[in-house]
């Protein structure tokens, strides 16, 4: 029987954007489920503040599925941001940002078959992601964990460029891996979509959101190269 899945949404996303890929998810034979986070729920992490809220709701729908399911291990899917919270969420290192009075630590490594990363910037120069993103590079950088099946997907659809129709990619390439004429998503470059030692994948003319006009990762096409990926 396939693994049971859970997906991670984006920074500022909501589950709901999320429904079309858990069901294409499940009628491929994956028991999905989706963080249940809403809107709302990310404004407590606004302005480099911790993710912990974040990590907090993924470890209680993690545990909930590994309840429901005959399995010992999850298939974990991290879109964007829901990438780099998920590499924090698998290690053994004490999280203690700014303003977080307790350090928190899930070491959920050992739960997790595969971690697929779509659109995910694992690295930024963005002020207010730098902090969590330098601590996922410096304590777990690359493909870290040998018992973790990393597959990183990245889309190249939109070459930054400063002109009309290209100048919002060019802009969130450059903040991202500080070059902004490259190729990518239309968001995240595929400079830094991938991960030393992982699986790196390209896929051509998928766009970042779910909410993004026409193709996105988890669209079909593109949900049938990911997921042969999965366990």
């Amino acid at each position: 029987m396939p693994l049971p899945t859970v997906i991670v949404p984006g920074y500022l996303e909501s589950a709901i954007a999320y429904q079309t890929l858990e069901t294409s998810l499940k009628q491929l034979g994956f028991p999905t489920v989706t963080v249940p986070l809403r809107r709302r729920d990310w404004l407590p992490t606004v302005g480099c503040r911790p993710v912990t809220p974040i990590l907090q709701k993924l470890d209680q729908t993690v545990k909930q599925i590994l309840q429901a399911y005959p399995a010992t291990q999850i298939n974990l899917i991290g879109h964007s941001a829901g990438g780099w919270i998920s590499r924090i969420y698998l290690g053994e290192k004490p999280y203690t940002p700014r303003n977080q009075a307790q350090p928190s630590v899930w070491n959920a490594h050992p739960l997790i078959a595969t971690l697929i990363t779509l659109g995910t910037p694992h690295i930024s120069q963005e002020r207010w992601t730098r902090w969590n993103l330098d601590f996922v590079a410096n304590n777990y950088p690359g493909a870290f964990y040998k018992n973790v099946r990393y597959v990183c997907v990245a889309g190249k659809t939109i070459f930054g460029e400063r002109r009309p129709g290209s100048w919002l990619a060019y802009s969130s390439y450059q903040l991202t891996c500080g070059q902004g004429n490259t190729w990518g998503d239309g968001i995240t470059p595929i400079a830094s979509a991938h991960l030393e030692g992982a699986e790196n994948l390209i896929i051509e003319g998928v766009r970042h959101s779910p909410r993004s006009p026409g193709i996105w990762y988890g669209s079909p096409e593109p949900l049938n190269i990911w997921a042969k990926y999965l366990i």
